[in-house]
């Protein structure tokens, strides 16, 4: 049987469409390619009111931010001398356990240290939660005189934590924000580019200012002082920096202390140390 010529010229119709469509395609193809230069220079060589928007912003690729933690308020009308907090050798330690990255810890971490022939005892990162909640918290910081508060981990990472900073209440939500900030180096609060934790380049003491007193704790110390006595011999002619150990046991070593002391004859936390500290500038400062 001879084939319907209208089923001919259906057949020589798709093959026309085909053929438009082809040509249609390459025409597309050749406009992105002389767009792609256009496009390329944009990114590489950006407008002026970019760059201006991004040195504003202050904000770098990789920064994390912290939802749920909002900036506490402080009176920073005053320009007298202030307390710096330094927390030292620190248990702030990351690894892959299993399939993620976790800060380790004693009492989640148990098998997996132990396997490593490492000390479950010595993974206390709860120590510089705290620490770190005794210190904002206190009534020297709501009342602005805290200048800076500084953590050292037990690897040696040095970070800073804002004063105006609320640290969260639970440790579960603590440990994903120091895993985040060991990973990431720094971390912005939500709506805007400030940096409320960072990394920072050793040594800690070029943080201080030039007519501070550094001041260390130690249970083990021949010189045993009463906290309100000795921050009132102390006078208000310089800054404080007071270097408390946010470990678990032994004490803290380090060669720019100028004056150790006792203010116990019993072993204090380090929450419990830095208690007792901000108590004693409270009344010195007449901070109620």
């Amino acid at each position: 049987m001879v084939r319907p010529y209208a089923i001919k010229g259906k057949k020589r119709k798709n093959r026309g469409e085909k053929y438009d469509k082809e040509e249609q395609e390459h025409e597309e193809q050749v406009e992105e390619e002389e767009r792609e230069p256009a496009k390329q220079a944009a990114i590489e060589k950006p407008t002026e009111e970019v760059e201006g928007k991004e040195e504003e912003e202050g904000g770098e690729a990789g920064t994390d931010e912290l939802e749920g933690i909002p900036i506490a308020p402080s009176d920073k009308k005053n320009n007298k001398n202030g307390v710096i907090f330094v927390l030292e050798k620190a248990s702030l330690e990351v690894a892959k356990v299993g399939k993620s990255f976790q800060l380790l810890n004693s009492d989640d971490h148990a098998n997996f240290l132990r396997k490593n022939n490492k000390n479950p005892a010595d993974y206390r990162p709860d120590i510089t939660h705290q620490a770190l909640l005794s210190i904002l918290d206190s009534p020297v910081n709501k009342a602005g005189r805290l200048q800076a508060v500084y953590v050292r981990t037990e690897k040696g990472v040095l970070f800073e934590v804002k004063p105006h900073v609320r640290i969260p209440r639970t440790y579960k939500r603590f440990s994903g924000i120091m895993l985040q900030l060991l990973q990431k180096l720094n971390i912005t609060a939500v709506g805007k580019r400030e940096k409320l934790l960072r990394v920072i380049k050793n040594p800690v003491t070029n943080y201080f200012p030039v007519n501070s007193r550094k001041i260390g704790f130690s249970y083990s110390s021949d010189k045993l002082a009463k906290m309100r006595k000795y921050v009132d011999a102390v006078g208000d002619d310089g800054n404080l920096v007071f270097v408390v150990g946010a470990m678990a046991h032994g004490k803290i070593e380090v060669d720019y202390i100028d004056d150790f002391i006792a203010i116990s004859g019993y072993p204090l936390s380090a929450a419990m140390c830095i208690a007792r500290i901000t108590e004693a500038l409270a009344d010195k400062w007449s901070i109620l």
